[in-house]
């Protein structure tokens, strides 16, 4: 799943086109997904990570080290 945040969690939502004759067609909203690398000072490495923008900030918010802890405790692989 590319559109995924490995932070937050977050994934595409599923709604309508809808055009000026109201005719609907299927469409996709994908979170604003974006690859950042981080220096990891515990392991003295780089991480790079799939975030959304709200993860990006998330990580600026709690620290990289925290961060790294929460993906690890959902299951997800650093």
């Amino acid at each position: 799943m590319s559109a995924h945040c490995q932070l937050t969690g977050a994934k595409p939502g599923f709604g309508n086109h809808i055009s000026h004759s109201h005719r609907r067609t299927s469409r996709r909203f994908d979170p604003n997904v974006q690859r950042k690398r981080y220096w990891l000072p515990s392991e003295g490495r780089y991480v790079r990570l799939r975030l959304s923008t709200k993860g990006i900030r998330t990580v600026d918010s709690i620290g990289i080290e925290a961060a790294v802890a929460r993906i690890r405790a959902q299951g997800g692989k650093v």
